[in-house]
């Protein structure tokens, strides 16, 4: 292995930044091809264990691994120049598109992009569905865990949180799969201190907005609900939606159901971690209660407590993955948090699939603390339709990419509106 300068370590993962199109698989391909087999930095089996112990982890895997490696290189300056370069070219062009979305989201042409867009996400969800559902069946109850989670989220409508904690536990205590032996290599490293400063780090804007503006200000509450989210988010960014979906557009009402998925689909098209969704919907957050200036800080809000605290679980936790994936009770709850986000991708595919398909969508009660949702038949949109039946046909069959295919359905949707 070779040993790179802090410019050139610097420089790759400003590269990598830039380039990491195609969600978690394709950046964690993009960083083993740089580092592992071009640069050399990292052997194989320290990339794998890494990526491993980033997997066990809530929150952007792919960042917490960019930081990982940034880690094992240059320490804590590493560590910090990985994880934010991995982040900021797609912040940045998140920012962008948001801010024209808010100006331009009703002219019709724009509208018609978005249906292609929102056709191609309704493919990837249930793409997402199937590649976790493979792992996800291994135990014999596993199917049970999501089938519950589901019923849970979509029925029940219970708090997201609630659904893994569940999770967690009936798997901690239930499952107990034969854990993985600790390996004998071991980095000795103290970082208590760094994982301590970036967790003040981490919730001193929150604290700031909540002692100067107040608690029930729009910052703090962005503040609050992507905090919150980057402790339970296991399973990545579809899994993730789920809460915001109830949080951001039922609880807040920060945003619209359309809008929520015009997100994720515009950040589909950008480079770096999918869950920059997160600040999409901060920015509009802002926007709706205060225009423009609210809206970037709302954005810089929601980004910054997403992507804290993935430097505080690497600096605190890596000394400890190994003693983690040897714990048969952690190995059990992590297998249930698997299974149940199978379960809450696939309320969030059936919660898409209603929204694009139909335009009029309601809730209606099936007894006392029940519910679903139920679609106006007579609003079935057969463009959106056709859409997403030509985008799963491009990624199942002739496995196109991501951002061709966001790009083409977007393209597909201008074509059949002026038609």
């Amino acid at each position: 292995m070779s040993e790179p300068t802090l410019q050139e370590f610097t420089r790759a993962s400003f590269k990598i930044g830039c380039l990491g199109f195609g969600g978690p698989a394709g950046q964690i391909a993009l960083m083993h091809r740089i580092f592992v087999e071009e640069k050399k930095w990292i052997d194989e089996e320290r990339y794998l264990h890494a990526l491993n112990f980033c997997m066990l982890l809530p929150g952007p895997e792919a960042q917490q691994l960019a930081t990982y490696v940034g880690w094992l290189k240059f320490g804590l300056r590493g560590a910090l120049i990985g994880g934010i370069l991995f982040v900021l070219p797609g912040a940045l062009v998140v920012l962008a598109l948001a801010w024209a979305y808010a100006l331009n989201a009703h002219v019709p042409l724009v509208q018609a992009a978005l249906l292609g867009v929102k056709a191609a996400v309704l493919a990837l969800v249930i793409e997402a569905m199937l590649r976790i559902g493979r792992r996800a069946f291994k135990p014999k109850v596993a199917p049970l865990v999501a089938l519950a989670s589901f019923a849970a989220l979509y029925v029940f409508q219970a708090p997201f949180p609630i659904v893994i904690l569940a999770a967690a536990l009936f798997g901690a205590f239930f499952l107990r799969p034969q854990a993985t032996p600790e390996a004998s290599e071991r980095r000795p490293i103290r970082t208590g201190w760094s994982a301590f400063f970036c967790a003040v780090a981490w919730l001193a804007p929150l604290a700031l907005s909540f002692l100067l503006l107040g608690p029930n200000h729009v910052l703090t509450e962005i503040g609050k609900l992507f905090s919150v989210l980057a402790l339970v988010t296991f399973g990545g960014a579809y899994a993730t939606l789920a809460y915001l979906q109830q949080a951001a557009v039922e609880t807040q009402s920060w945003l619209s159901t359309a809008a929520m998925i015009d997100a994720l689909g515009l950040a589909e098209t950008t480079p770096g971690p999918l869950v920059l969704v997160n600040q999409f919907v901060g920015f509009l957050a802002g926007w709706k209660e205060g225009g423009a200036l609210l809206a970037i800080a709302g954005a810089a809000m929601a980004s910054w407590c997403t992507f804290a605290p993935s430097f505080v679980w690497i600096l605190a936790g890596a000394p400890y993955a190994e003693r983690l994936r040897s714990n048969r009770s952690a190995a059990g709850a992590l297998s249930a948090i698997t299974a149940a986000v199978l379960g809450i991708i696939a309320q969030l595919a059936v919660w898409f699939a209603a929204h694009v398909l139909f335009a009029d969508v309601e809730r209606v009660a099936l007894a006392p603390g029940l519910s679903a949702l139920w679609p106006d038949f007579a609003t079935f949109n057969w463009t959106a339709a056709l859409l997403g039946i030509l985008a799963g046909v491009a990624l199942f069959r002739f496995k196109v990419g991501v951002l061709a295919l966001v790009l083409g359905a977007a393209a597909l949707g201008m074509v059949l509106s002026l038609i």
